[in-house]
């Protein structure tokens, strides 16, 4: 599922878009070939007799009950999942069927932290953590280039927050007297 436009506002510019890191995919991939090669397996170690078809198709059941629990399921989360950042919040949207989205506008953002493991560092992933204003915390896991991720996220916090520095600066230069007479 591709992250739908007008989510967006016309001014507002994605800085990334990104889905957690393939790392979260293996494992339901590596379910998938297993299943595969157990009812390969299955069919020729098995006799063509009614016993050994029985036993194909229940291999074969098996099989295609984990594919779709372990495999399947696991595939369809991680593409419907999104990690949207943009110059003015972060888009956070996940679900297969039935949709959440949140909204973090940057302004609000107290405090991000990124945290990795050992698997994570060879990865190049890892968790960010963003605490907002009101006690709300996001905590968007398998981040791919975190670090990355993170500096930018720093960049454009301050960024907004040196413009309403500037903004706020302007409306005293307008209280102002403008002139001694």
């Amino acid at each position: 599922m591709a992250f739908p436009d007008d989510a967006l506002e016309d001014d507002e510019e994605v800085v990334f878009h990104l889905h957690p890191h393939v790392k979260t995919v293996v494992w339901p991939l590596l379910v998938l070939a297993m299943a595969l090669a157990a009812v390969i397996v299955a069919w020729v170690m098995l006799p063509a007799d009614d016993g050994g078809l029985i036993g194909v198709g229940v291999v074969a059941a098996l099989s295609l009950y984990f594919v779709l629990t372990r495999s399947v399921r696991p595939l369809l989360v991680w593409r419907c999942t999104h990690y949207v950042i943009t110059d003015e919040r972060i888009l956070l949207q996940d679900g297969v069927i039935a949709r959440l989205r949140r909204d973090l506008p940057l302004n609000r953002i107290n405090d991000h932290l990124m945290s990795q493991s050992l698997i994570d560092r060879l990865f190049g992933c890892g968790t960010l953590t963003i605490d907002s204003i009101g006690d709300r915390t996001a905590v968007l896991p398998a981040v791919p280039q975190v670090r990355l991720v993170q500096r930018a996220l720093y960049h454009l916090i301050e960024a907004g927050g040196a413009a309403d520095d500037d903004d706020e600066d302007r409306e005293e230069d307008h209280d102002l007297p403008m002139g001694r007479g």
